[in-house]
């Protein structure tokens, strides 16, 4: 390199390092040491530079926190650890239960805990490689989330490069301050644009721009909370937030190192007590185990880790009267009854509408039209009764009754034995065929943008779809006679239809609806046999050799795949070229082959190369089974560091005991 250009490009870093410095002392810590004026006047220079000297910018510049053009869509990024919810508790006891739990899985009794702030923002991963921020990412299903890189680097608070050249996976939740939301809607009445229902979906709104410039514009904040993939040198979640902020992230003060339960409770109470205090939304208190060795132990279920909790605070509530009680039909055809609510606002929205659930839970709360009411947003999300106010009652009431028909197509309704709600068991029921062609067409679905509910109700009453399979039979001379279809907005549903078609086989599966099953079961499924037509024919028994998949849902997936109209709508979206198997490969993993089908394995210690979660995910991948619990059906016991007392019950059974390096063999043997 000349030595013109080697000191412009020492100058350059200079510069660069002295930028994000001052950005972290004034976006992470809020304690600047040089004036606004003195701050501009070096990213100035750093600009002048770079531009004189364009084959020396970086993308960890910055100057790139804003610029690229507007994206077409968002990419998707598989999570290499996945990004679980957590089970939720909204009472002390509850708090107290879980602690029961944890000594009752790790055998200990003296538990120290981390408890920090539950944000109510949107969750998000950023991945560094050799210190550089490469990709961030939103939470999406938990699996899979949406390439939101150029978004996130507009947050000055998120450091581009580490003061570290490392290689390491962090997650945090993006917020906006109260101060700043109120301004922000003002700016947006201002400009005539639709204001924004609450500081989370301003947030989320932003996160999701496809045209960073417009992210840049927001005043988004961000906490880092938590390690994904990496190789730090720490061994709790204490320690982890301590090197977290030493790498300058930026990591919510208020949070506590508890070393025992009574701690956990009393820090939750003062938070729950001074919550309006906080510049920001917090709907609740995260408390983990802090011991990466017992959160290993403890490990996850399908949905959420067993070694944390979210405690949700008591909701705020609001009096409001119940002008009327209509039912929905559900998908799988569920009568549910709803109340419609004189509007009011709760929570930073305006509720207009509350579900009643069942007929049992109109005459427990003794309901009637025309009551007052106490409502709240269960775990501050969704609006519940909490009770009748009968001290306002005048007389004027009425009690709703449910229907015994089906209000959309006339069916009788049942109650079926074991359950509490009414349902419509027609399965050419148009109010349910609607629901399933809205489930198909969502984002954790088949993802067909443009297909909300209202388009699919165009589509039905103008008897161009039926079912889901329908849908890939449309044209666009078809579309572009309905109202409120232009061209265009044609053009792009019948894109999206078809872009949906390679979609894997898991996201299939969710979409098709079948009762009681999820995303997380529709993943095992589909890991485990491969192929809708294996799944079709498969029996009970062998379903639930699946690991997390019981009898309950083995019998629906069976029930669901007799049916005659399932079985017509698969055989639509077969000649229709749907894809119907899983991926071939996922997250970088060869899944070429189903060769450790039928193999289950169990693990103990601690591996040094996998987290329990990732060998977990390969092994699904390439058809085994993994499970919690030895037994004369496990084939394997994987034996990492510090091992249980797996090993002595597992030379009882004559299992095949192997340590990881035998464990990676198996899986790259073909």
């Amino acid at each position: 390199m000349p030595e013109k250009t080697n000191r412009i490009s020492e100058k350059i870093e200079t510069l660069r390092q002295q930028i994000e410095y001052h950005n972290y002392r004034y976006h992470v810590l809020d304690d600047p040491i040089i004036s606004d004026q003195e701050f501009d006047a070096l990213m100035e220079k750093l600009v002048q530079l770079e531009k004189e000297n364009p084959h020396l910018i970086t993308p960890d510049s910055p100057t790139q926190r804003v610029g690229g053009k507007p994206l077409q869509y968002f990419e998707n990024i598989n999570h290499s650890i996945p990004m679980l919810s957590l089970e939720n508790a909204f009472s002390i006891a509850e708090i107290k239960e879980f602690h029961q739990r944890v000594k009752r899985i790790t055998g200990i009794n003296e538990i120290d805990y981390m408890v920090e702030l539950k944000l109510d923002g949107l969750a998000v991963s950023l991945i560094y490689q050799s210190g550089i921020l490469s990709k961030g990412a939103t939470r999406g299903d938990g699996y899979i989330g949406e390439d939101i890189t150029a978004n996130l680097k507009t947050i000055k608070q998120i450091p581009l490069k580490l003061t570290e050249p490392l290689d390491l996976e962090v997650r945090g939740e993006v917020f906006i301050y109260h101060d700043d939301f109120i301004k922000l809607n003002r700016e947006r009445e201002k400009s005539g644009e639709n204001i924004f229902a609450n500081p989370r979906n301003a947030a989320a709104g932003s996160v999701r721009q496809l045209d960073p410039k417009i992210a840049a514009k927001r005043p988004l904040k961000i906490f880092i909370y938590s390690l994904g993939k990496h190789r730090l040198p720490v061994q709790n979640h204490h320690e982890a937030l301590k090197y977290l902020e030493y790498l300058h992230f930026p990591v919510n003060p208020h949070r506590k190192w508890c070393n025992n339960i009574e701690e956990v409770v009393d820090f939750c109470r003062e938070w729950q007590e001074n919550r309006s205090q906080l510049p920001y939304d917090i709907d609740g208190m995260v408390i983990k185990v802090n011991s990466y060795e017992l959160q290993e132990k403890m490990g996850a279920t399908s949905r959420s880790p067993r070694w944390a909790l979210a405690y949700k605070f008591p909701s705020q509530e609001a009096d409001t009267i119940i002008k009327d009680i209509e039912v929905n039909v559900g998908r799988t055809g569920t009568i549910t009854p709803v109340a419609k609510l004189e509007p009011v606002s709760l929570g930073g929205t305006v509720v207009k509408r509350a579900s009643l659930h069942n007929q049992d839970y109109l005459k427990e709360k003794d309901v009637m039209i025309g009551d007052w009411i106490k409502i709240r947003k269960a775990g501050d999300v969704i609006p519940e009764v909490v009770k009748v106010i009968k001290e306002k009652r005048t007389g004027a009431e009425k009690y709703y009754n449910m229907p015994l028909h089906c209000p959309s197509c006339q069916s009788d309704v049942y109650r079926l034995p074991g359950e509490v709600a009414l349902r419509c068991l027609n399965p050419t029921c148009p109010a349910q065929a609607l629901e399933r062609i809205v489930h198909f067409a969502s984002r954790r679905a088949m993802n067909i943008e443009g297909l909300g509910p209202a388009a699919a109700e165009q589509l039905w009453k103008a008897y161009l779809v039926k079912d889901v399979g329908d849908l890939y039979y449309l044209h666009q001379e078809d579309l572009v006679l309905l109202d409120r279809m232009a061209e265009k907005s044609a053009q792009n549903l019948i894109k999206a239809i078809e872009t949906s078609k390679s979609n894997p086989l898991h996201k299939l599966l969710f979409g098709l609806g079948i009762r009681f099953i999820g995303e997380r079961a529709s993943r095992l499924l589909a890991y485990h046999f491969g192929h809708l037509d294996i799944i079709l024919k498969a029996e009970e028994e062998e379903l639930t050799m699946i690991s997390e998949i019981g009898p309950k849902l083995a019998r629906s997936v069976v029930n669901f795949f007799k049916q005659e109209e399932a079985l017509d709508i698969v055989e639509k979206l077969r000649k229709a070229g749907v894809n119907l198997t899983k991926p071939s490969a996922t997250n970088g993993l060869n899944e070429e082959s189903n060769y450790l089908k039928g193999n289950t394995f169990v693990f103990t210690g601690t591996l040094s190369t996998l987290s329990r979660e990732e060998a977990k995910t390969t092994v699904e991948q390439k058809g085994g089974i993994v499970s919690n619990s030895l037994s004369k059906n496990t084939d394997f016991l994987v034996v990492g560091d510090n091992p249980g007392s797996k090993i002595e019950k597992a030379r009882s059974l004559n299992i095949n005991i192997i340590n990881e390096d035998d464990f990676k063999k198996k899986l790259k043997d073909t």
